[in-house]
């Protein structure tokens, strides 16, 4: 096996444990963040894309005959968790958490376009379609989170100076 395919195989397993990750940050955020129904719904949404995406890549994986990495899957989870329990004692956890989900997805992208050159060279032409895929709906959330950020923020601001405990999420 050339070391390119071997690159792809690794990259894949990364990509694997990334979006297992993503799932994990994505349903704690969106179970937090209901006094922000836009957002709620956009993240609802995106979830929805990642559990496709993890299949997609699961898909690539098992017509390239490799494994997940069960170690980097439960390291991904983990870190997730361990950020959403940092965000539960954050006052503008909404706002930690845009900030948290537009920098992932901005690594998902770099990560992507990578896979997508790796497939290209060794001439995988289904992952590469995959990867093509996922990079754009990685994109289109990417872009989304950067477009709503000041709307986000100034609602969360709004909400910071309500009576309600809650409207601080």
């Amino acid at each position: 096996m050339s070391q390119a395919q071997e690159n792809l195989d690794q990259w894949l397993r990364d990509a694997h444990a990334m979006e297992e990750q993503a799932i994990k940050m994505l349903d704690d955020l969106v179970k937090r963040i209901d006094d922000y129904p836009e957002l709620n719904k956009r993240i609802e949404q995106h979830l929805s894309e990642t559990h496709g995406q993890l299949a997609k890549l699961e898909s690539c994986m098992k017509r390239r005959n490799i494994s997940t990495s069960s170690l980097k899957d439960v390291a991904g989870k983990f870190t997730a968790m361990m950020q959403g329990m940092g965000n539960l004692f954050s006052s503008d956890e909404v706002v930690k958490g845009l900030l948290a989900s537009y920098t992932f997805e901005h690594m998902e992208i770099a990560s992507y376009r990578i896979l997508i050159a790796a497939a290209e060279e060794v001439g995988d032409s289904e992952t590469l379609q995959a990867c093509k895929e996922i990079c754009s709906e990685e994109e289109a959330i990417a872009k989304w989170l950067g477009d709503n950020m000041g709307k986000q923020t100034r609602e969360y601001l709004l909400k910071a100076d309500a009576p309600r405990e809650t409207a601080k999420i």
